[in-house]
């Protein structure tokens, strides 16, 4: 199975979700993350992973049509536009507001460490 977690700069919500996917799914789920306008990893989400325990390591800001086809693509975005990707892949929204401050970056780690399992499994287990 391979997952993309989008957002639009690829700069913190999608890049938090790979590194806690790549971190706590099996290897067998191939995860990626990209953006419609990329920009840079920003330094609060690194910060905001290391202390939780999760690493960047290798992270670089990639955009939509850097990405091989996927299965699925979880779209990460709350109040603004949200892109969309042109393929028969799967889509799941799991909004989260753009993070601006140290907290709000750790928060999403923690939303994304908790939620992420069970989207594990619900993916797994779908065809059920």
């Amino acid at each position: 199975m391979r997952v993309l977690f989008l957002c639009v700069a690829n700069s913190a919500r999608s890049q938090i979700a790979e590194a806690v996917a790549r971190a706590t799914w099996p290897a067998d789920v191939q995860v990626g993350s990209a953006g419609t306008e990329p920009s840079q990893v920003n330094p609060l989400a690194v910060a905001a992973l290391q202390e939780a325990g999760f690493s960047a390591e290798g992270h670089w800001s990639k955009g939509v049509s850097d990405v091989p086809d996927v299965d699925v693509v979880v779209t990460l975005c709350a109040e603004e536009r949200c892109p969309a990707v042109l393929s028969d892949a799967r889509r799941i929204h799991h909004p989260l507001a753009d993070p601006h401050t140290a907290a709000d970056f750790a928060q999403v780690v923690r939303t994304l460490a908790d939620w992420l399992p069970g989207l594990l499994h619900d993916l797994r287990h779908s065809d059920d």
